[in-house]
């Protein structure tokens, strides 16, 4: 039945924008959504009750109702892993027993926040914070979106082994002033532990007496930090059936917390809770990610478009798309359905983005002009971030609006150089501002996206094995026991440390 299905979205009359537009006096209306402050429009998509209605028929088929309660009540929907994905109970919606821990939990973090700021455990006024992938770039982007710039800490994010991210945070930080936050899941991530030992020593090259005295651990393996020399005092934990890319909801978010508030924290919960009830509860025609998810696999498997574009035309929210990038292609990047079978469609398309207006000078011309068809997503805000003429944020929306307007219109010419065929697609998400409550409920929507999405392909989002087949190279390499890998990369390692 699924294949079938699938077979008459792809078969359905591909009407252009303009077309839809002249037919539909309601289309604006009918397809512009607003939740927690945040206004979709998906008009200019190529949706329209066709398209939403031959999908809703799939997602009957595929029991998406019944799936959307399996992941908010705890069952072990990572089947690969045998384990729940319980980001939804950080922020209260899910299992009783889940959502309290996870109360819990919160509460032992907001008490350490409190300890920290009252000065009991030293006079920091500095934070570094080491992780990788969601352990790290989920609270950068939070800080970077969120910080007014009178903050009480200085936070830095790092993740990169490259010793050139670390060094020059250590050149301008303070030993004994800075708090050293480690974030690791299981507490065995190479490139965190290798920076966090840095860190030590150079504490210790500045004459801290207990470098271990500022440190905090956040894991979802509390043992291993003692074993690693973290006071358990000083550890906060978060359950193993939180991922990684989706942990920022956890104790992963300690740092933002302790730079920018705990009531920020908070706040940003409350946001992300008010997108999860909108998800359960909304019919599909008028749910925010569904819809989103609809129009996602409209083009990846109808169009056959390989990419999606992001662009941020904000600077607080520059590093959304790199946000985006992780989430999407980590959770989605499969080629095996939930029973382990070859998939048949297309599975992620590969995110990228940018900032605008940057990007209009550099990557437009191929989406107004060029041969591939790439839906476009705009995030834009109602609220400047900055206190200049307001000829700056005018001119940044006013691009914005003009973006999208252009890329579906198109313009006619005689001189096919100066064509621009119109047709293409695109989203804009506008925000009435950056603030936490807003930006958790558009986090919490593009996870609840990412999820329908896997649905759809019948794939399972909560695992990532193919991140760890390089790292696996990467110590066979570092071995010396005597063995090798292709010609090529013992090539590069022999002119890179020498025979």
């Amino acid at each position: 039945m699924t294949s079938s299905l699938w077979q008459a979205i792809k078969t359905l009359p591909q009407v252009s924008l303009t077309s839809l537009f002249n037919t539909d006096e309601n289309r604006v209306r009918d397809f512009g959504l607003e939740q927690a402050g945040i206004y979709f429009d998906f008009s200019k998509t190529h949706l329209d009750k066709n398209v939403v209605e031959s999908f809703q028929k799939l997602t009957e088929d595929i029991g998406l109702a019944a799936k959307m309660n399996a992941l908010v009540s705890g069952e072990p929907i990572n089947i690969s892993e045998g384990q729940a994905a319980e980001h939804c109970a950080e922020r209260g919606t899910g299992d009783p027993a889940s959502v309290e821990n996870a109360k819990s939990l919160h509460r032992r973090m907001k008490s350490l926040v409190e300890v920290i700021d009252s000065g009991a455990l030293g006079e920091f006024t500095q934070i570094i914070h080491l992780g990788i992938g969601g352990s790290a770039l989920g609270p950068k982007m939070l800080h970077q979106a969120l910080k007014l710039g009178d903050e009480k800490y200085e936070l830095a994010i790092v993740s990169n082994i490259d010793g050139a991210a670390l060094e020059p945070v250590l050149e301008r930080f303070e030993a004994s002033k800075t708090l050293l936050v480690i974030a690791s899941k299981t507490f065995t991530t190479a490139e965190t532990l290798l920076n966090a030992q840095s860190v030590l020593d150079w504490m210790s090259e500045q004459g801290v007496a207990d470098p271990l005295g500022q440190v905090v651990a956040l894991t979802a393996d509390p043992e291993q930090a003692v074993q690693w020399g973290v006071d358990e005092t000083r550890i906060l934990p978060f359950s193993g059936t939180v991922g990684g890319r989706y942990s920022l909801w956890s104790s992963i978010g300690f740092s933002v917390a302790l730079a920018l508030g705990s009531d920020v924290f908070e706040d940003l919960l409350v946001g992300a809770a008010a997108m999860d009830q909108h998800f359960l509860d909304s019919p599909y025609d008028r749910n925010i990610p569904v819809l989103a998810a609809f129009a996602d696999q409209y083009y990846a498997q109808v169009r056959e478009c390989e990419t999606r574009a992001v662009f941020a035309y904000d600077e607080r929210l520059s590093l959304v798309p790199d946000y985006l990038q992780q989430l999407e292609m980590e959770s989605n990047g499969k080629s095996v359905t939930l029973d382990g079978q070859p998939l048949s469609l297309h599975s992620s398309p590969i995110v990228w983005g940018g900032v605008g207006t940057d990007a209009q000078h550099a990557v437009f011309q191929l989406l107004h002009q060029g041969s591939h068809l790439v839906p476009v997503e705009f995030l834009a805000v109602i609220q400047p971030g900055d206190s200049l003429s307001p000829a700056h944020h005018n001119g940044l929306l006013l691009n914005c609006f003009a973006q999208g307007a252009a890329l579906m219109t198109g313009k006619k010419s005689d001189d096919s150089h100066r064509n621009y065929p119109g047709d293409r697609p695109s989203v804009t998400i506008l925000l009435k501002d950056v603030e936490a409550r807003s930006l958790g409920a558009l986090l919490a929507f593009y996870e609840h996206r990412t999820f329908v999405n896997a649905v759809l392909l019948d794939i399972n989002p909560f695992d990532q094995f193919g991140v760890e087949l390089g790292k696996q190279m990467a110590n066979k390499l570092a071995a010396e026991d005597g063995s090798r890998l292709d010609a090529s990369t013992e090539e590069l390692k022999k002119r890179a440390f020498g025979a």
